[in-house]
């Protein structure tokens, strides 16, 4: 990708995210080396997310679509279900997973972006399971109080 000056998403839907900064690096020296400029260089960063007012609620609410799915995915490929202390790992301040009040997802988007210095972030929050009302709410969260947070962060006009 970074040979041909693609652009770059990167998955990550568990284990500790800045693991995935030494493959972003190699992108960016890849495509330096064919000559790309580092502003045609694009990282997004697509991650498994859910967001409510309480961070509990939000923990409660996505747990059990997320062990579901998971457990399915496991299975199919030889991996064991999914425990809650598996996935309070993973909404931890260096896990992979973005679940909890506007502010924990808005540091954890933040942190990543120390990593990645990516672009875009992206956030699949539903699997098909979740409460339409919540499904919304999230979405609504995410696009005011969690934009907001990590706009100011970065610099960035609102």
């Amino acid at each position: 990708a970074g040979t041909l000056g693609l652009p770059l998403a990167v998955a990550i839907i568990g284990g500790e995210p800045h693991r995935f900064a030494p493959l972003v690096a190699l992108y960016r020296e890849a495509g330096i080396k064919a000559g790309h400029s580092l502003d045609d260089l694009q990282v997004s960063i697509n991650s498994h997310g859910f967001i409510a007012e309480d961070s509990t609620d939000a923990a409660d609410t996505y747990f059990p679509p997320y062990a579901e799915m998971f457990g399915r995915i496991g299975r199919e490929r030889g991996w064991g279900p999914v425990t809650r202390g598996q996935y309070e790992a993973g909404r931890s301040p260096r896990g992979a997973l973005l679940v909890g009040n506007p502010n924990e997802v808005a540091e954890k988007i933040i942190a990543e972006h120390e990593y990645f210095q990516n672009d875009r972030f992206l956030m699949q929050i539903d699997m098909g399971a979740l409460p339409h009302a919540k499904t919304l709410k999230a979405i609504e969260l995410f696009g005011t109080k969690v934009k907001e947070q990590v706009d100011r962060a970065l610099g960035k006009p609102n």
